[in-house]
This record gives structure tokens, sequence and C-alpha cells, in this order.
């Protein structure tokens, strides 16, 4: 099987689930990209990428992701799972998946895929509006 690529994974999340941005970006190349799809342009480079991710915790400070199944290949992993947390002061659970590209051990990209109607609709705000003032 292939266990450095789980073992990664597994300290992956660890990190989200302590919010620790710092800890979640030195497992990214230094020419990592992390794309949430239909939200915005790629996040290119570590310091983009820890932008972005510190921007996500600061955003929702208490997300949590709840992991329903994951695959793994020789470079590269997969998760689906629930995200939830509360954004704006109002509760959400919405449905992801990330698609994770490996390199020399670390995530050289990461495609995160969010069912942002239904966060639209939990939270009434529409995610792209939210990124851009994020961004600002």
């Amino acid at each position: 099987m292939h266990e450095a690529v789980m073992e990664l994974a597994v300290r992956y999340g660890q990190a989200w689930a302590a919010h620790d941005a710092e800890a979640i970006t030195a497992m990214h190349t230094e020419d990592s990209v992390f794309h949430l799809h239909d939200i915005g342009a790629p996040a290119l480079g570590r310091e983009a990428v820890h932008g972005l991710i510190a921007g996500l915790l600061t955003a929702v400070p208490d997300v949590r992701f709840e992991l329903r199944r994951a695959h793994f290949g020789e470079d590269h992993f997969v998760t689906e799972y629930v995200m939830s947390g509360t954004a704006e002061g109002k509760p959400f659970a919405i449905d992801g998946a990330d698609v994770f590209t490996l390199r020399d051990g670390l995530v050289a990209r990461k495609d995160s895929y969010l069912d942002w109607t239904s966060y639209e609709d939990q939270v009434g705000i529409d995610p792209v509006a939210g990124m851009k003032a994020m961004a600002g």
C-alpha cells in the first residue's frame, strides 16, 4: 500500500484539525498550487497557499472536516468529506472533495471542490464575494 501517502494525508488532516496554517503550509511544495474551484483564481506558490489557508481559518475559525472516504494512489490521494463551521455567525455543513497531487513527499497541488450553492443557501452570502472581501 502507499504508506507514505497515507501518512501525509493523516498529518495534513491533523494540521487542519489543529487550525495550524504553518503546519499545513509546510506540507506544500514551494511551487504548490491550491485551487478552490468555482470561487477564484488558484493560489500559486507556498506563500500564496499560506495566505489562502490563513484566510480560510480566519473566516471560519471553527471549521471542521468529517471524513467520509479517502482514496490513495502512488502520487496522489482524494478525500471526500463534510466541511462545517460558522461563517458570518451562521452555521453551515457542505459536501467537499479534495484531490491532492504529491511530489517528493509534499503536496504539489490541491484541488478543492465544495458545494458552494449549499454554502450560499445556509450562510446567505455568495462565497465568491466573500473570497474577494477576504483578499481585499
